[in-house]
């Protein structure tokens, strides 16, 4: 190999490794399945698997009609992430499935790690380190798919010691292996900035970090403070306008745009093929545009009529998600 070549960056999704510039228009805040695990497997009664596995076909399959390329799915422990099953479906989709390792806790860490880490009666090494670690760098469990990227989560306006240590856990893993953090956070109680505290205290630099959920807000000052900070904000909750309609969620990334941030922003849905929380019923209640097609159908119609540039769009669906990908060099 030539001294002065440049080895081609490397993203991981269930089908294999794959070149950076094959990623293309990339949704960065999806589900395919949100599941109560220990229910579902003690009541099978509750779901037909392979329905919902064909009806997530049929789906993602929709996005990719769209120009829907790649899709991040941060399901992670604590929401019923499965990869055999999300194997099977990424076998008939015509789109990437990028996924992640974390754990997604809005209170206290799961019981098996309860014992046993800094702290705790049994002291030593954080075992959800290593766990996610070997996630990424081996893969998860013996399905060969590696993570690319971390995911945790903060709800709350203060900062329970459970959340922390996974943030803490998370930080951590990122800076041994690279792989990039997005994250949940509840915009509302402004808590992306506790986020960001942890994550610089343990060294990490934030423009390798999404703030997830950041457009359930419209509160400019809060999101240029993250901003400003260095992280990339996730604009990913499109079509779940029971918590912040579909105009406010348009107007403020227009607004941003217009303050010359497109280059931080990324935009979603957060929307799972089969979130097993709600019914049928009660899902097109409460979000009937919550669906992988909405962005594409609805939402990038109203950000060109609110003046937001094709070359904006481009940046913030093509772009990002590129950059955000391309850093992904252990510190």
């Amino acid at each position: 190999m030539a001294a002065n070549s440049i080895e081609p960056v490397i993203v991981e999704t269930v089908k294999g490794g794959i070149p950076l510039d094959r990623l293309g228009v990339t949704l960065m805040h999806e589900h395919v399945f949100v599941l109560s695990t220990e229910i579902q497997e003690n009541n099978p009664q509750l779901w037909n698997e392979q329905d919902q596995i064909d009806s997530a076909v049929a789906k993602l399959n929709a996005a990719a009609e769209r120009g829907v390329e790649t899709i991040v799915d941060l399901t992670v422990l604590g929401q019923g992430r499965y990869l055999p099953r999300i194997k099977k479906v990424a076998e008939r989709v015509a789109l990437n499935i990028v996924v992640a390792t974390g754990v997604y806790t809005y209170n206290d860490e799961p019981m098996y790690f309860a014992f046993r880490g800094p702290g705790r009666v049994f002291e030593g090494p954080d075992p959800m380190v290593e766990l996610f670690v070997r996630d990424i760098t081996e893969g998860i469990g013996d399905t060969g798919v590696k993570a690319a990227v971390l995911k945790c989560a903060t709800e709350t306006e203060q900062l329970p010691e459970g959340v922390e240590r996974v943030l803490r856990a998370t930080a951590q893993a990122h800076r041994e292996t690279g792989a990039p953090i997005q994250t949940h956070s509840n915009a509302l109680v402004r808590n992306g900035l506790l986020q960001q505290k942890v994550f610089r205290e343990e060294g990490v630099d934030l423009s390798r970090v999404v703030i997830g959920h950041s457009g359930d807000s419209d509160d400019l000052d809060y999101l240029r403070e993250l901003l400003d900070a260095g992280s990339f904000l996730g604009m990913d909750r499109f079509g779940m306008e029971f918590i912040a309609p579909l105009d406010q969620r348009v107007e403020t990334v227009a607004r941003l745009v217009r303050l010359g941030y497109a280059s931080q922003l990324v935009l979603s849905h957060d929307c799972p093929c089969f979130l097993d929380y709600l019914t049928t019923d009660q899902r097109e209640l409460v979000a009937p545009s919550w669906n992988y097609t909405h962005i594409h159908d609805d939402v990038l119609p109203a950000l060109r009529k609110a003046e937001v540039s094709d070359e904006d769009l481009r940046t913030m669906l093509v772009d990002n998600p590129r950059r955000f990908f391309a850093a992904n060099a252990p510190y």
